[in-house]
């Protein structure tokens, strides 16, 4: 049996929460685990968890410094060899995406991450668009440099390797995270798969500016400063000859 942990972290998600707890619940996949840590909500959205939760929810709820604090708590819960972080009003991209993520995990001998691409959808769970950024074919800590290819959500890691996310980030520590995994890691396997149905109104979307400053941070630490200088004014040119495209 390789279990499989599903975190989502919660705050006044009432309004989406329920379509991420049904996606995980509707998995064919029989060994998985989800891990929901609430930051002590006040909408209802604690007593939507009870009312939903099975025997495979785990959950808390109190007080958090955000997010990414959230995210390292539930990752200390979780047991399961493969871990993948699905904010409420996402969605896995059908009912056999976990099974197939495990099946593509098993042929290639169990690598330390497995990505794949994403498609955005609305408050009501409507396709919008696919994501401007494709999946590359092959994936390592210098990707990034284009930007983030990989959708956070989309980012499956082996729970051996994790590392505590940066709290000194608000807004794009997963951008930081993501960079470090890959550094350490041995193996990363593009499993080919759409895995998931992505909210368009995310964090970082409601903070989209102090987000793009935090990015900017990060990839300085990263890939040096000069290097961060000449992609960031491709990626302006890159929003002008070919915008995201909305279907």
């Amino acid at each position: 049996m390789n279990l499989f942990t599903i975190v989502t972290v919660t705050y006044n998600a009432k309004q989406t929460l329920l379509r991420t707890l049904k996606s995980v619940q509707e998995q064919t996949y029989p060994h998985i685990e989800h891990i929901i840590v609430d930051g002590a909500s006040t909408d209802g959205t604690v007593e939507l968890i009870k009312e939903h939760k099975t025997q495979q929810t785990k959950w808390i709820s109190e007080n958090d410094n955000g997010i990414y604090d959230a995210m390292n708590k539930a990752t200390a819960m979780a047991k399961g060899r493969y871990i993948c972080y699905l904010n409420a009003g996402d969605a896995f991209y059908d009912k056999k995406t976990v099974e197939e993520i495990v099946a593509k995990a098993q042929q290639f001998h169990f690598p330390d991450i497995l990505y794949g691409e994403t498609v955005v959808v609305d408050n009501k769970g409507k396709f919008l668009h696919n994501r401007r950024l494709k999946a590359p074919e092959s994936l390592n800590w210098k990707s990034f440099k284009q930007g983030m290819l990989v959708c956070h959500q989309a980012f499956i890691i082996e729970r051996s390797i994790f590392e505590p996310y940066d709290l000194t980030y608000q807004f794009s520590s997963d951008v930081d995270w993501c960079i470090r995994l890959m550094k350490k890691s041995k193996s990363i396997v593009n499993t080919h798969l759409v895995m998931i149905k992505y909210l368009n109104e995310g964090v970082t979307t409601r903070n989209h500016n102090a987000s793009l400053k935090e990015r900017y941070q990060i990839m300085t630490k990263h890939y040096g400063a000069i290097s961060t200088l000449l992609h960031h004014a491709w990626f302006v040119m890159r929003a002008i000859l070919k915008p995201e495209k909305k279907n």
